[in-house]
């Protein structure tokens, strides 16, 4: 286990014993397998120490002495809410019907503003995109995000790509069409370029 790791999962064990506890503080029986993770967390401002105010209080409504507590800060509230929803690299080959999409640095960044705008669209995501395109991870041997696409996540790209030139630039829906052989239309669905009978054929 890495030092970030270690860190975290004490992070994790202060917040879910300060969350079961009524009155906010992870207490010092419960944390004792991370007591020193989690005042090295303290020196680093990720966790608060209960003071000897705190701990009276504390030792008061347990009924029993409460030599040590804890509770996350801010920081270390929102880097445990970080962690968790962070992109996470694909891992294993893509399943089948699936294929492997790789995008340079402007496509992810229209593609994204799409994902985020899903609410409020007219044209729904195809199912599972979204997630997609949290979940992308960039390949540094090609210096491109890569995804793995359904036939109908493609389409649902090249709309996506089709706003973005209608907004403005060309070059993302241009790239996407000459690499896997698929665009979009105005008000029509995706299709493929003259010549080509399906995507990334």
């Amino acid at each position: 286990m890495t030092y970030e790791e270690s860190a975290v999962t004490a992070l994790e064990a202060v917040a879910d014993r300060q969350q079961a506890a009524g009155h906010g503080w992870a207490l010092d029986w419960d944390l004792r397998p991370v007591k020193q993770r989690v005042i090295n967390l303290a020196e680093r401002g990720l966790t608060e120490l209960a003071d000897r105010e705190d701990r009276a209080a504390l030792s008061a409504w347990e009924g029993r002495a409460v030599r040590w507590a804890a509770r996350l800060t801010a920081p270390g509230h929102d880097l445990l809410l970080y962690r968790r929803f962070r992109p996470r690299p694909a891992v294993g080959a893509p399943g089948p019907g699936l294929e492997r999409v790789e995008l340079i640095a402007s496509q992810m960044t229209a593609l994204r503003l799409f994902a985020a705008l899903a609410d409020r669209l007219r044209v729904p995501l195809a199912d599972g995109l979204a997630e997609r395109v949290r979940n992308a991870r960039r390949d540094t041997a090609v210096n491109r995000h890569v995804l793995y696409l359904s036939s109908e996540q493609m389409a649902s790209v090249a709309y996506a790509f089709w706003l973005h030139k209608m907004s403005g630039s060309a070059l993302e829906a241009n790239r996407f069409a000459r690499d896997y052989g698929i665009t979009h239309h105005g008000g029509s669905r995706a299709q493929p370029p003259a010549g080509r009978s399906s995507a990334g054929t």
